[in-house]
């Protein structure tokens, strides 16, 4: 068991600190343009991105996988 989460890219990664990675490389604006979700859209705030996002499974894991697929892109630069 321990074998499989070292190679997993989520291991030991917040949901906060997902949101914070987000926000900081795409902005709220982008974000929101990427994953159809208010919470994104109006007012966002990162505290009630995370309340939501606790609560909504579908909208956490597109949150997820733009998180992994950002991830693989900077650790991956196109030449």
């Amino acid at each position: 068991m321990k074998m499989e989460q070292t190679n997993n890219p989520m291991h030991g990664v917040t949901l906060e600190t997902i949101v914070v990675k987000l926000v900081e490389h795409y902005g709220w604006d982008e974000l929101a343009n990427r994953i159809k979700i208010n919470c994104f859209k109006n007012d966002p705030s990162v505290k009630s991105s995370l309340k939501f996002l606790r609560k909504t499974p579908w909208a956490r894991e597109q949150v997820e996988q733009l998180y992994l697929s950002t991830l693989a892109s900077q650790s991956h630069p196109r030449t």
